[in-house]
């Protein structure tokens, strides 16, 4: 079976994304090793939230995913390989197969290196390197996107998650060939 999208890592940056795409119609698996740092974090500076733990957070984040349709896989990507009709995505749990990919790996630009993407230092504190991207969020790898801290945003969790959205509603844009929105609306 081949998903539309496949994201990996499912902090606020890839959590997000899933919940876009999914939400949007496209057959979206969200990959998280569950090792990001929101995990480790006390949040008092997330939009509409006076304070959350991380892993709420994240496991909100994974809950909203799934209830738009998204496939949640608890484990690690260890290899990306690039396929005829998209990508193979290599896990302890199996291969999946998707015709997008977006990276939102946190701190972690291991799995983006071993598999080609360009990369530069980073300028966030403690965070070592993140990935080139165009201002759409594409790598230099065509079908491979990044979203989050690995992309180069800052590690808030508030900025994070809107790279995520902001990078999911490029691919969806990109898939259907015109500029996707999706407002929703309070019914009266």
């Amino acid at each position: 079976m081949v998903h539309d999208v496949a994201v990996v890592g499912g902090g606020p940056a890839g959590a997000t994304a899933a919940l876009f795409t999914a939400k949007a119609g496209k057959k979206t698996l969200l990959i998280d090793a569950d090792k990001g740092m929101t995990r480790r974090a006390m949040v008092y500076n997330f939009y509409g939230v006076p304070e959350i733990r991380g892993p709420d957070l994240v496991d909100t984040g994974h809950r909203q995913a799934a209830h738009f349709g998204a496939e949640l896989i608890k484990g690690a990507v260890t290899d990306v390989k690039k396929t005829e009709d998209g990508f193979r995505l290599v896990t302890e749990q199996g291969d999946f197969h998707a015709r997008y990919v977006i990276l939102a790996t946190g701190v972690t630009a291991d799995l983006a290196a071993k598999i080609g993407l360009e990369s530069r230092p980073a300028t966030e504190p403690r965070i070592k390197t993140v990935l080139v991207v165009d201002p759409a969020g594409r790598t230099n790898v065509p079908g491979i996107w990044a979203a989050g801290t690995v992309a180069g945003v800052s590690v808030h969790v508030a900025v994070t998650a809107g790279d995520g959205a902001r990078v999911a509603i490029n691919v969806i844009s990109e898939i259907n060939g015109v500029r996707w929105v999706d407002h929703d609306v309070l019914k009266p």
